[in-house]
């Protein structure tokens, strides 16, 4: 799998997936992923100190791989990039190791790029329940930086996976281009888990890129959603993150008492449902980083290539997630956050047409 000289139409693809105590799970994934896997690949495996049997299991299985032991849990994002500065290829696919591909992905992950749709990121179908079910389809924004899984749940007879642009692509199975991937540096700094595909696919569409989703190229992931309170903490720090870093600065103006009204709304419901600890730890952990976040914050809006307008149509009112529970299914919440959209969209429409015409 070492990189040749390669015909622009058929790209080279560098996979790098990242473990943690992840021996089952490559015992699944690497014989699907090696069987799709052609000379002009990659395989990179960063390790997070798993302590297990992984790095036997990824060097006896995958012995042409390039496998990283790091000393320490240093994260997904931070060992992704890690990984990723390893690759030599057109793509870089961030693949988890609980996610099998099925036979022929390796051919359609890179049709995007040999059908040349300009697309600077994009994820493949994400199954569950050995195929029966869809993981994702093509991840969701809502407004205030919420974010899900597109179709999660639903049958695969039932959903409608079509080849189309999504508010953002999945981490399970994420390709990015060379090119984007060095423009935007990758996984910004700060996202230990959670959330970092949701600010890359952000950052590319602020920067006037596309993020799209192929499902022809499918990966079966066994999926939790439900990992303790742990997992609501880096939620909620990095939807903040990804608000702070990425919102255009008009759109955050306008969004500011819907924010304060779902804070408020969020903290008596997390400590209702016995994550109160963690949010309060969330809101404390993003106080203390806010000088670094907007440092970055001036370099991501620099790149800003995209009429805030525009980004903000890739954005929904609705709360939709089967993850929400009841509140998703409120009409007149429903009702209330569609018209306040309407309402953001169509200030933010006036003052793109008045940025334009100046």
């Amino acid at each position: 799998m070492r990189p040749a000289d390669r015909s622009p139409a058929r790209p080279g693809v560098g996979v790098v997936i990242v473990t943690y105590r992840s021996e089952p799970a490559l015992r699944r994934t690497l014989p699907a992923l090696l069987a799709e896997l052609g000379p002009d690949d990659q395989l990179v495996v960063v390790d997070n100190a798993s302590g297990d049997g992984t790095l036997a299991a990824a060097r006896e299985m995958a012995p042409a791989a390039e496998v990283v032991a790091n000393p320490t849990n240093i994260g997904f994002a931070a060992a992704a990039n890690q990984g990723a500065a390893l690759t030599r290829t057109e793509i870089v696919l961030l693949l988890n190791p609980d996610a099998a591909p099925a036979p022929g992905f390796g051919a359609a992950i890179r049709r995007p790029w040999e059908d040349q749709r300009g697309w600077a990121a994009w994820q493949g179908l994400v199954t569950a329940e050995e195929g029966r079910v869809v993981n994702t389809s093509g991840g969701v924004v809502h407004f205030t930086g919420i974010a899900w899984a597109g179709e999660a749940g639903v049958s695969l007879d039932a959903a409608g996976p079509t080849r189309r642009e999504a508010g953002f692509a999945s981490g399970a199975c994420l390709a990015v281009t060379r090119a984007a991937w060095e423009a935007t540096g990758g996984f910004r700094p700060g996202f230990f888990m959670y959330c970092e595909d949701v600010d890359l696919s952000l950052r590319l569409r602020l920067a006037g890129e596309r993020v799209g989703v192929e499902p022809t190229a499918r990966v079966d992931h066994e999926y939790e959603f439900a990992k303790g309170a742990a997992k609501w903490r880096r939620l909620e720090a990095n939807r903040w993150r990804v608000l702070v870093g990425v919102y255009p600065t008009p759109l955050l103006v306008l969004l500011a008492p819907a924010l304060l009204a779902t804070e408020l709304a969020l903290l008596p419901a997390a400590f209702a449902a016995g994550w109160g600890r963690q949010k309060v730890e969330a809101m404390v952990e993003v106080a203390a980083d806010l000088p670094g976040l907007l440092r970055e914050r001036r370099a991501i809006q620099r790149t800003a290539r995209l009429p805030v307008a525009t980004f903000a149509s890739w954005l929904v009112p609705e709360l939709s997630s089967r993850y929400l529970g009841r509140i998703g299914r409120l009409r007149p919440l429903g009702a209330l956050l569609r018209l306040y959209w309407r309402l953001v969209l169509l200030l933010l429409r006036r003052l793109s047409r008045a940025r334009a015409s100046a």
